[in-house]
């Protein structure tokens, strides 16, 4: 049997003197979509920042594709496409020139740079740069060059920050195509309507720990509890009938 997509065995990772993530363990096969979700300082950036390498962790292993960083970083890249929460673009640049030019440094032709502009709905932005783009506008074109060379794992920091209803549901359909392609999608969010309408798996984040994974089959004091009765014990809040 092929080893899944993405493997995280036994994962911490303090920082500033604080464990931000305690013993994580993480599983996610081809053609699977996985919400992280939680609130502010839940460690979902991180466990995103530790997979696509930018961080590296200070106990355990992580795999993709069965490659670890350490064994070739290049070759480890090419595997993941990764969507920061925020980017700071390059002054003057348009759209299509900083598509254009990630898709030179993956070895992408131009052809491709403006198709993922077009599944993201930005390719009439013309001449205007991409600095000055709404937060909603930078967040497509982050999420484009995230999907630009159709990498197995494709990783997503609050990929809907910003986006208005129309490109919420887009965004949710744009992950399932890409599920339906085999590649595996693992987003971050806040908000569980979004977790629900976009993952076939959630996991539940608190303090750098997962207290709750739909996927894993647990069990709540009095039987299977439902994804919003984890929610609600999670927080402390009143469940919603």
């Amino acid at each position: 049997m092929a080893e899944p997509v993405l493997v995280m065995e036994h994962v911490r990772k303090s920082m500033r003197r604080q464990e931000v993530i305690k013993d994580f363990t993480l599983q996610a096969e081809a053609g699977r979509v996985i919400a992280l979700l939680g609130g502010n300082g839940a460690g979902k950036s991180t466990i995103l920042r530790l997979i696509a390498g930018i961080l590296h962790p200070d106990a355990g292993e992580i795999r993709v594709g069965g490659l670890r960083w350490k064994d070739g970083r290049l070759r480890y890249a090419e595997r993941v496409g990764y969507m920061p929460d925020d980017y700071r673009f390059p002054g003057g640049l348009t759209a299509m020139e900083t598509m254009t030019f990630w898709a030179k440094l993956r070895g992408l032709p131009k052809s491709r740079a403006a198709e993922a502009l077009a599944e993201v709905g930005l390719s009439d932005t013309g001449t205007k740069p991409v600095a000055s783009f709404s937060k909603g506008m930078r967040q497509r074109v982050l999420f484009a060059q995230a999907l630009l060379a159709r990498p197995p794992l494709v990783l997503l920091d609050e990929p809907t920050n910003g986006l208005d209803p129309f490109w919420m549901e887009s965004f949710i359909r744009l992950v399932r195509e890409a599920a339906g392609r085999g590649q595996t999608v693992l987003f971050s969010t806040h908000q569980l309507e979004i977790a629900e309408a976009a993952a076939d798996r959630i996991v539940f984040l608190r303090d750098g720990v997962a207290m709750f994974d739909s996927g894993a089959g647990q069990n709540g004091a009095d039987g299977p509890e439902t994804l919003r009765e984890a929610f609600a014990r999670m927080y402390g809040i009143p469940l919603r009938r």
